[in-house]
């Protein structure tokens, strides 16, 4: 699938019902268009099986509901919507990306209680998010936005209003040649990527920052569950960003990340060793099982 995401052919679940791609739209006066109300989850499909898939539901609920949304499906609702669009689709292997909002409504303003939460599910045909990265080894910048404190933001949701300094950390490291940009945290601890977690090895054991200020990661609990399996010790603590020194291996998890050696951030450089590769290889073989 190629060209502009507004002009293409398929079918998009929308407040119920399957409309065709181009037709899936809201109005200008969208509070979510101007006050970024809105959760989304980024699911994969593996041979028409979408990994986790109630998982990402409840979460989606739940997202919503720190935002003070209440999303009118239930979790399996939600999960029979998107088995329907892959099926409209004809597709097996896809990503998938479910999304609730506020609407357009009675109200215009910060407050939007009377407007209605809408849903929607579509999906698209996706190969490797960073390209070759995934065998080479991602090339990361280092961000100057930070993440930001619990106290200013719900950071358990995965909010649409989270992501804008994401778009411009990943932004400045392209223009650099990067693949992506490792953020810090309010206190200045190594906190993530701009859309997934991050992990280090040392010594033979795995150091990973404590997301108490970030999304854990279904991917990220994914992986720590394949590594504690494997007997492998894994550390989550606050990292400072001058152990990166010290580390030998790195990688990057996400739904669309899945699992992704980094082989360079800033001035620092990692094997892409066989940890990494072999918890790659295992989460693959989990993923389509």
């Amino acid at each position: 699938m190629a060209g502009s995401y507004e002009d293409r052919d398929g079918w998009i679940w929308m407040d119920g019902r399957l409309v065709p791609w181009r037709e899936a739209t809201v109005h200008l006066l969208t509070h979510a268009m101007h006050y970024a109300s809105s959760v989304f989850e980024g699911e994969r499909c593996y041979g028409g099986r979408i990994f986790k898939g109630h998982e990402h539901s409840l979460r989606l609920i739940r997202s919503a509901q720190l935002l003070d949304m209440e999303i009118p499906y239930s979790a399996e609702e939600i999960d029979a919507a998107k088995d329907a669009m892959l099926k409209a689709n004809g597709w097996s292997d896809a990503y998938v990306r479910a999304i609730a909002w506020r609407g357009a409504g009675p109200d215009m303003g910060v407050s939007a209680r009377r407007n209605p939460v809408r849903l929607a599910v579509a999906g698209w045909e996706w190969g490797n998010y960073y390209g070759d990265a995934k065998m080479k080894g991602a090339r990361l910048d280092i961000a100057k936005w930070k993440r930001p404190s619990p106290e200013t933001i719900p950071s358990e949701a995965k909010a649409a209003g989270l992501y804008m300094i994401c778009t411009m950390s990943k932004h400045a490291a392209e223009a650099k040649g990067c693949s992506d940009a490792m953020m810090l945290d309010y206190r200045g601890y190594v906190a993530e990527a701009t859309g997934a977690n991050i992990f280090f090895v040392k010594d033979g054991e795995v150091h990973t920052p404590k997301p108490d200020c970030f999304l854990n990661g279904i991917t990220r609990q994914t992986v720590i569950g394949l590594l504690q399996e494997r007997q492998i010790r894994v550390h989550e603590r606050h990292i400072e960003p001058a152990e990166l020194e010290g580390f030998e291996q790195c990688w990057l998890t996400g739904t669309a990340a899945e699992v992704t050696p980094v082989g360079q951030i800033g001035d620092w450089r990692f094997e892409v060793g066989p940890l990494v590769r072999g918890i790659a290889e295992a989460y693959e073989r989990l993923v389509r099982s």
